[in-house]
C-alpha cells in the first residue's frame, strides 16, 4: 500500500494523471444519467431520485468514516458543518442541490446520454466561473474549450427532435442552469480550501475528498425539504430505492470523490480546466450505457464527426495544462 502511495504521490499533480482520474469518475457518473432515465421510463418521480441519492450518500460515507476512521473523526467531520454552517448550506445547494435536482428533472424529457451530452455545457460554464473567482486564463484554454463544447453539440445535435420544442426546452435548460451551479459550488470550495491554506488554519478534514462529498451533501438537505413541500412526489417505489442506491454508490460516493480529489490536486487554472473538462468523457460512456441496456442506436455522421471534435479538444486542453 505504501509503494502505491508513493507512486500516486509522485503523479499526483500530473496533468495525464489528473485526466484519468477525471475520466474515472466521469465513467462512474455516467451511471446518473442512464439509471436516472430508466427511473423515468419506469415512472419514478425525479424528486426521489435526487432525494435518495442524497440520503444514501450520507449514510454510506458515515458508514465509512465510523469503520475506517473512528467515531471521533465522524464528529470532527460533523464538527466542521456546525461551525461553518451557512458556507457549506450554500455552497451544498448551490453545488449540490440545485445541480442534481435540475439533472433529475430533465430526465423526464431527454435520453440520459442527451442529459449527459448537454451537461458538458458545465466545461464552458467552468471557464466563465474561474474567471469571475480571479483566474486567469490563457486564450488558447478558451478556444479549445469551446471546440469541446461545440463537439458535443454537433453530437447533442444528432440526436435532438426539433420538431418536439417542448421537450426539447425542458430538457436543455435545467441541464443549462445545472452546468453553472457544479462548478460554481466546487469553486466555493477550492477557495475555501486556499483561504484556509493562506491562513494557516487546520485543514485535515478538508482535505479528505469524502469528507467534501459528505459536507456538500449535507448543506443540500435545506433545499431537499423545500422542494418537498412544493412538490406533489408520492412515494418512491421498490425498484427505485435500488436504483437509487446504485447511483449513491457510484456516482455519489465514487465519482464525486474522485473528481473532487482530482481538482484538489490541480494546482494551476489550466489544470483544473482539464479536469473539468474530462467530464466530458460521460457522453461516450452514458451513449454505450444507453445502447447496452437502453436499445440507444448510435449517433449518425454529425454526431461521430462532433465525437472526433470533442476528443480532438480534449486532448489539447490536456497538452496545454502541461506547458
Amino acid at each position: 500500500m505504501n509503494k502505491i502511495q508513493l507512486y500516486i504521490k509522485q503523479y499526483e499533480n500530473n496533468t495525464s494523471f489528473l485526466l484519468i482520474i477525471g475520466l474515472l469518475s466521469a465513467l462512474f457518473f455516467s451511471a446518473t444519467f442512464l439509471i436516472n432515465r430508466a427511473i423515468s421510463l419506469d415512472g419514478g418521480h425525479w424528486y426521489w431520485s435526487g432525494t435518495l441519492r442524497f440520503f444514501y450518500t450520507l449514510f454510506f460515507l458515515v458508514i465509512g468514516f465510523i469503520s475506517f476512521k473512528g467515531f471521533a473523526y465522524f464528529k470532527a467531520v460533523i464538527a466542521e458543518y456546525t461551525q461553518n454552517f451557512r458556507f457549506w448550506t450554500l455552497s451544498g445547494t448551490i453545488g449540490f442541490g440545485i445541480f442534481y435536482s435540475l439533472i433529475c428533472y430533465a430526465a423526464n424529457f431527454s435520453p440520459g446520454w442527451v442529459v449527459a451530452t448537454t451537461w458538458q455545457l458545465t466545461i464552458l460554464a467552468s471557464l466563465f466561473v474561474l474567471s469571475f473567482f480571479g483566474q486567469k486564463l490563457s486564450k488558447k484554454i478558451w478556444l479549445f474549450t469551446i471546440v469541446i463544447f461545440l463537439g458535443i453539440s454537433l453530437v447533442n445535435m444528432s440526436h435532438f427532435d426539433f420538431d418536439n420544442l417542448e421537450a426539447l426546452l425542458l430538457g436543455f435548460l435545467p441541464v443549462l442552469v445545472a452546468a453553472f451551479s457544479y462548478p460554481i459550488g466546487n469553486q466555493l470550495v477550492w477557495q475555501e480550501k486556499k483561504r484556509r491554506k493562506e491562513e494557516n488554519k487546520d485543514m485535515t478534514i478538508i482535505n479528505n475528498a469524502f469528507v467534501k462529498v459528505f459536507l456538500l451533501s449535507l448543506g443540500s438537505l435545506p433545499l431537499w425539504i423545500v422542494l418537498f413541500f412544493i412538490n406533489d412526489v408520492g412515494v418512491p417505489s421498490t425498484g427505485q430505492y435500488f436504483n437509487v442506491a446504485m447511483i449513491a454508490i457510484l456516482s455519489g460516493v465514487i465519482a464525486t470523490s474522485l473528481f473532487l480529489y482530482a481538482r484538489s490536486k490541480a494546482n494551476t487554472p489550466s489544470k483544473l480546466v482539464a479536469v473539468d473538462a474530462s467530464q466530458s468523457g460521460e457522453v461516450f460512456f452514458a451513449l454505450l450505457g444507453e445502447m447496452i441496456f437502453l436499445n440507444a442506436v448510435l449517433p449518425n455522421g454529425i454526431g461521430l464527426v462532433g465525437i472526433v471534435v470533442t476528443i480532438i479538444g480534449l486532448v489539447t486542453l490536456v497538452k496545454l495544462g502541461k506547458d
